[in-house]
């Protein structure tokens, strides 16, 4: 008899989905798992172990008996000990469980204190918080962090499969992308001035977009996707100071086009994540939000409705009159939309995902095309069920002279001449959007809080790691 060295992902895949001569050898044979305690219970005759080796989802239920080799030392494994084990494979199709495996023997490769703080019982997302370092080892996060892995490689492959170009756009800038000033600077211990590193003031990067437009006028379809930063004073459960965005950005496309994108990228995601991770997106519908997988099944049957701002307002100010109640009820054209308002569009209005298009030109980024009416630009937000906004884009102004009035008017035209001379040299229609990776992320899962999706969350007041 030889012995396997296996995994938790194998043994469920060979059980459930192997052919006839893969399970004939796992069955004649020892297999060999090394991971981790979950739950360990014993009645003294019998006693069950619930373990891990972080490959997939679902536990291995090991079993040992009075009768075992290591029975005492079997016993005496912790939550959360690293062992190593080796057994039979029993399969058990009437049980809870696929299978299981009779322990033959066992190592202990690393103990774990007593005061191990993930025991068996519902901890809360506050307390799991402040242990990081720990917390990937509950279901919860298990979950989150494999999903989180999962969906990062389905935004490359869908714009890799579509020929998109992926350039990694820098963390240190000298501008802050869309105007609005939250920027943390960058500076040495130099005290006499801490600027000098560079010879001027820089900061880390709020957005790649400005970045990776040039590089859509070389090989047209580019994006980025990694970290940005804002120093925004928000203590709320969607924001934080540092997260991922994912940019791409499209030569030759107008708004239309760009939509056409968002939509294509939205739902690919989506199924990608139900196919690769079916566990675990039955575990998020069962604990998190038992409505997750209806609404995201929803998203991949719906066609993506466009509304323009303006109808949107006249939609809320008669919701108004008749008699809808909205923290913020007064409605004017020029305002920018809250949560509560977008997610009334999409959910009450349409019953579904929408795109809201045409902003008024002085609530948006100055990049953005204007529109013949002079008033509006050409700009898109997705709305979705339950959350609200989860993509923004638009195509940009490709007009030198519209573009630098713009700037000048912000007083913002002054070491950003290298972004005008795009317009300068073969400019042309371009559009591109933002995705925040993490909202996605919270959007997918159904998690209600950032701090909950990101490994070492950054916010505002607070930082341990």
């Amino acid at each position: 008899m030889e012995q396997v060295k296996t995994t938790n992902f194998e043994l469920y895949d060979i059980v459930l989905f192997g052919d006839q001569e893969e399970k004939e050898v796992l069955l004649n044979n020892s297999v060999n798992l090394q991971g981790w305690v979950r739950t360990n219970r014993s009645n003294g005759q019998i006693g069950f172990i619930e373990f891990n080796d972080g490959t997939y989802f679902k536990n291995v239920q090991l079993v040992y008996s009075k009768d075992s080799k290591d029975y005492e030392l079997l016993a005496s494994f912790r939550n959360g000990c690293a062992i190593e084990v080796t057994g039979k494979v029993v399969v058990t199709p009437e049980n809870k469980q696929p299978f299981e495996i009779n322990v033959t023997d066992a190592v202990l490769l690393g103990d774990c204190d007593e005061d191990y703080p993930l025991q068996k019982k519902r901890h809360s997302f506050e307390f799991l918080r402040d242990i990081a370092h720990i917390r990937p080892r509950g279901n919860t996060f298990q979950a989150v962090f494999r999903v989180r892995s999962v969906l990062s490689y389905a935004i490359h492959q869908f714009f890799q499969e579509r020929g998109f170009i992926y350039v990694h756009t820098p963390e240190i800038t000298t501008n802050d992308g869309e105007g609005a000033g939250n920027v943390f600077d960058v500076t040495t211990h130099d005290t006499k001035d801490p600027f000098s590193f560079y010879g001027r003031k820089v900061n880390l990067t709020v957005t790649g977009q400005l970045h990776v437009e040039p590089f859509a006028l070389a090989f047209r379809d580019v994006y980025t996707f990694g970290p940005v930063f804002r120093a925004e004073h928000s203590n709320t459960v969607r924001h934080a100071s540092e997260f991922w965005m994912i940019e791409p950005e499209m030569a030759f496309t107008d708004l239309n086009g760009n939509m056409e994108v968002i939509e294509d990228c939205i739902k690919y995601c989506i199924a990608y994540v139900k196919e690769a991770c079916p566990e675990e997106m039955k575990f998020f519908n069962q604990m998190i939000d038992n409505t997750l997988l209806e609404r995201l099944d929803h998203v991949l049957n719906s066609e993506f409705k466009k509304m323009s701002y303006t109808e949107g307002i006249e939609i809320l100010k008669n919701a108004v009159r008749n008699g809808v109640k909205f923290e913020n009820s007064n409605i004017e054209w020029g305002m920018d939309l809250q949560s509560e308002h977008e997610r009334y569009l999409t959910e009450k209005v349409v019953n579904g995902p929408l795109f809201l298009i045409d902003y008024p030109r002085e609530i948006k980024a100055f990049y953005m095309k204007v529109n013949p009416d002079n008033k509006t630009v050409a700009a898109c937000d997705l709305l979705v069920p339950a959350v609200g906004e989860l993509v923004g884009g638009s195509q940009r102004e490709e007009r030198y002279d519209v573009l630098k009035a713009k700037m000048d008017e912000m007083g913002i035209s002054e070491g950003l001449e290298w972004y005008l001379d795009t317009r300068r040299y073969g400019g042309c229609v371009h559009s591109g959007f933002g995705i925040g990776f993490d909202r996605l992320l919270m959007y997918i899962t159904g998690m209600q809080n950032i701090r909950d999706v990101q490994p070492y969350p950054r916010t505002s007041n607070t930082i341990k790691y």
